[in-house]
């Protein structure tokens, strides 16, 4: 209580809590502003409409990003610890959130990078307090990085067949039917065997179609292995997280070990340790 009655404290408290209502109506202010931002540099990457009012969203770009420039001023000062908020997540995504513009003085064009601004719409889950959302969220993360090796090594598979079948439809299709190189070859392969298939480049030669047929049948398995590890790895994970707590009355029923009542008749769960 005796910090907010300081400046500092009460700017703490309406800009980085969320259970009040300046904390609510700044969170709400903030997240009309990115996103009234973010449609700004949109608009502008329209040439008609940049020929029109060009200079207007210019200075929109200018007076959001002087705006969001003291608010991350703000956000260093009143933070309990400086260094802590610039090395977070959201101390990281603010300062890029007001790079590109301050960059396109020097380096043109490097304006429409504020796009990236729109990351900071994800404090809404705080905001309308969402939170399991987020913790949904890092479960999918964890789930992914946990299969990241056998996904890397299934990658690394699938690029080197497909530098395989690039280099083979060089030496059978020739440049004469569009296989100038054989980073050109990989090139197709990996258009064709991620399915994408731009048709830019296609074999003529019957042994170069079969080659193709075949590499198009394996393109199937590059998003259903990949899918299969993720989702065999959040089971993994998923059950990991969860201990045998169980219901009398719905003993199949299994629920995480916080869990008092069940979720389906409302008994009072029988954890292992109380027999």
């Amino acid at each position: 209580m005796r910090e907010q009655s300081t400046l500092r404290g009460r700017l703490r408290h309406i800009i980085f809590d969320y259970d009040t209502l300046p904390a609510k109506g700044f969170d709400l202010a903030l997240i009309v502003a990115i996103s009234c931002s973010v449609l700004i540099v949109m608009l502008d990457s329209v040439g008609p409409l940049h020929t029109l009012y060009g200079p207007l969203f210019l200075r929109l770009e200018w007076f959001f990003t002087f705006l969001f420039s003291i608010e991350y001023l703000l956000r260093i000062y009143t933070a309990k610890s400086a260094a802590r908020y610039m090395r977070s997540f959201f101390g990281i995504i603010d300062v890029l959130s007001i790079f590109p513009t301050w960059l396109s003085l020097f380096i043109p064009g490097t304006q429409y990078l504020l796009v990236i601004r729109f990351f900071r719409v994800l404090r809404i889950f705080r905001l309308l307090k969402l939170m399991q959302y987020v913790k949904e969220a890092n479960f999918v993360r964890d789930s992914i990085a946990a299969s990241a090796r056998k996904i890397f090594v299934f990658l690394f598979f699938v690029f080197v067949l497909a530098s395989i079948v690039g280099g083979l439809m060089y030496m059978i299709e020739g440049e004469e039917n569009g296989f100038r190189s054989i980073p050109e070859g990989i090139y197709w392969a990996i258009v064709t065997v991620t399915t994408v298939g731009y048709g830019d480049i296609s074999p003529q030669t019957t042994i170069g179609r079969v080659l193709a047929a075949l590499l198009m049948i394996t393109g199937y398995s590059v998003i259903a292995v990949p899918t299969g590890i993720v989702t065999s790895e959040m089971s993994a994970l998923r059950r990991s997280r969860e201990k045998e707590v169980y219901c009398p009355n719905c003993p199949s029923a299994v629920h995480s070990d916080d869990s008092r009542f069940c979720r389906y008749c409302g008994t009072r769960l029988q954890k292992p340790e109380e027999g």
